[in-house]
Order: C-alpha cells, then sequence, then structure tokens
C-alpha cells in the first residue's frame, strides 16, 4: 500500500475493522473506491435524466401554449367572415337599406355563426319542454301551469350552450310548478 493510499483510507473503515484492515484493508479499500464510482456513475444518469424530463416539461408546456393559440387563431379565421358579413348588414342598413333586407342579412349572419359553432363542436341546449336538469339548465323563475308535468321547462330565457359534453353556458329557463307528477 502507497503512502497515497493510506491518505484515502477511511478511518473509520480501519478502526471498525482493526487487525483484519491490516489483511484486507487493499481489497477493502478497492471495493469502496468501487463502490463511491458506481455510486457517482448512479447519480450523474439520475442527474442527467431528472434534466430531461425538465426540458421534455418545458417542451410540452410551450407546444401546449402554441396549441392553444393556435386554436384561437383558427376559431378567430373562422369568425371573421361572420364579422365581415354583419358589418355589410348594418352599412346597407345605413345606407338606407329597407329593415327586410336587414333582418334577412341579420338571420343569414345568425346561421353562418351557427355553422361556426357546429362545425367546432358546440351543441345548442334548447330545452323547451323537457324536464329541468340542474347540470345543463338554470331555473330563473317558476310558472303555474296545470297542464304540463311539473318540473318541465315552459319557457327558454336565453338558450345553453355545450362544447364536447361540458355545459358551456347553462340553458336559463322558466320551470312549471302546479301541475301533475311527472311519469318516469
Amino acid at each position: 500500500m502507497t503512502d497515497r493510499d493510506k491518505d484515502r483510507i477511511d478511518p473509520e473503515l480501519e478502526s471498525d475493522l482493526g487487525a483484519e484492515f491490516d489483511l484486507r484493508g487493499d481489497q477493502l479499500q478497492q471495493e469502496l473506491e468501487a463502490a463511491r464510482e458506481d455510486a457517482a456513475k448512479h447519480l450523474d444518469a439520475a442527474q442527467r435524466v431528472q434534466a430531461e424530463f425538465e426540458n421534455f416539461r418545458r417542451r410540452t408546456m410551450r407546444e401546449m401554449e402554441e396549441t392553444r393559440k393556435r386554436a384561437g387563431q383558427r376559431i378567430v379565421e373562422e369568425l371573421l367572415p361572420v364579422l365581415d358579413n354583419l358589418e355589410r348588414a348594418i352599412d346597407h342598413t345605413v345606407a338606407g337599406g329597407d329593415l327586410e333586407h336587414l333582418l334577412k342579412g341579420v338571420e343569414l349572419v345568425h346561421q353562418q355563426l351557427t355553422d361556426v359553432f357546429t362545425k367546432e363542436g358546440v351543441e345548442v341546449l334548447d330545452p323547451f319542454g323537457e324536464f329541468f336538469d340542474p347540470n345543463i339548465h338554470q331555473a330563473i323563475g317558476q310558472r303555474e301551469d296545470t297542464e304540463v308535468p311539473e318540473g318541465t321547462v315552459v319557457e327558454v330565457f336565453q338558450k345553453g350552450y355545450a362544447l364536447g359534453g361540458k355545459v358551456v353556458r347553462p340553458a336559463m329557463v322558466i320551470v312549471s310548478a302546479g301541475g301533475p307528477a311527472r311519469k318516469e
């Protein structure tokens, strides 16, 4: 054993082993060094994996943000012709056009907007005559009506909308009261 090796010997190991250290010291020292090298390799590998994961996480976040921006851009691009047609209808009316043409123009713009919603997977919730469902409807009042089963939507104040099965806006409705019990 060289003087350099003696400087690197773990004093605790030497005191624990006592006389056995003199017999097996070099072998134990080599095993200790090998274990330290393995530990350093494993630490290095773990640090690399951690850095790769952090890079992956950042890249995924950037891609998600980019996807969100592109989706918003696509919808805006689809809505721009609707806005253009609405502006044409307003300009036509301001220039002295008649109300009948304005109404037709607004109806066409409404249809165009509805088509964009349909293309994007938006579902219209128009529950007139259906049984009130608090998951997709918002009751804003009740009306006495003995002709329809209790809890039936008798007026839709404002339609609701759902996207991908999730309610974006519940339908605002008036619900019947005082009628016969609903048959299941």
